[in-house]
């Protein structure tokens, strides 16, 4: 842990230089994955620092989760082991820095998420950490890693098949010792969807089913294309519907109204929408991008 807590003390300031570098003066070039890691951490803390709050009286209190987007390049990159590594270096860096920051004060936030998602409109290189304050995401008590695929031996396998299996592709995938066989099945996008708050477009979602379900979501209740943020976003707010025709249909499902083009849509009634009109949930607004 000597390199995770050099890491720490570099975002602190406590030391002088590069603690990377100190680590081990040898290595040219720098890893990757290090420097990745410092960006993040260090951008993660000041959103921390930034939302993190004390009543009077009271206990401090952050953020129970950080979602952290990637570009659709850094997301390929880290996948499998090495995306649960980054993340778990995250919290553990982070989860020690929130005790710090929080002085003598009691950290009221017991526990807290670091999760990597994808923002297709950023370039590689670029991230975007969004901290969530949902009472829904209590209880949550560990980093969010992405299913991985069977346990299989990485050392045996080259690198072009890790990389296809990391795509998803249909190509079928073999090791030597357990002749395992994993066909990944192709996914065909559909159409996509622009999710913009406050005037800003936050991200792209590919959609790959004919029917997705929006809304706030919960431990409890998932959905396909997740608003968090807003808690007037009911945790299944509204459904989308790609026909066989290629036409759009949006049901509103929330208590909170669903507006389409500044109209409001009966809860339950099923009504025609087109992409070049505004779906507004509340804070937000999505627009419908065809393939």
């Amino acid at each position: 842990m000597g390199l995770i807590e050099s890491i720490r003390r570099w975002i602190d300031g406590d030391g002088a230089g590069d603690p990377l570098e100190a680590a081990d003066e040898q290595a040219r070039p720098r890893r990757v994955w290090e420097e990745f890691l410092v960006k993040v951490a260090r951008e993660v803390e000041a959103v921390m620092q930034r939302e993190m709050f004390t009543p009077p009286g009271g206990p401090t209190y952050i953020p129970r989760e950080y979602i952290v987007y990637l570009s659709n390049d850094d997301d390929k990159e880290w996948q499998g082991d090495k995306r649960r590594g980054l993340e778990q270096g995250l919290f553990h860096v982070l989860s020690e820095r929130a005790r710090e920051l929080s002085g003598t004060t009691q950290l009221a936030t017991k526990s807290f998420t670091v999760e990597l998602r994808v923002d297709g409109t950023l370039n590689k290189g670029e991230f975007r950490v969004q901290p969530l304050w949902d009472e829904t995401e209590a209880g949550k008590t560990s980093v969010t890693a992405r299913p991985s695929m069977p346990p299989m031996n990485p050392t045996r396998l080259p690198d072009d098949v890790l990389e296809i299996a990391a795509n998803g592709s249909d190509d079928i995938l073999e090791t030597g010792e357990s002749e395992q066989t994993v066909v990944r099945p192709r996914v065909t996008e559909l159409f996509s969807v622009e999710v913009w708050k406050d005037g800003v477009r936050q991200l792209v979602v590919p959609i790959s089913k004919p029917e997705i379900t929006i809304g706030r979501g919960s431990r409890s209740v998932s959905v396909d294309l997740p608003i968090k943020g807003d808690a007037e976003v009911s945790r299944i707010h509204s459904v989308l519907t790609r026909d066989d025709n290629g036409s759009y249909w949006l049901t509103p499902k929330g208590r909170n109204p669903t507006l389409v083009n500044g109209r409001e849509i009966p809860r339950d009634q099923r009504t025609a929408v087109t992409p070049d009109e505004k779906i507004e949930i509340c804070s937000y607004t999505l627009r419908i991008q065809p393939k």
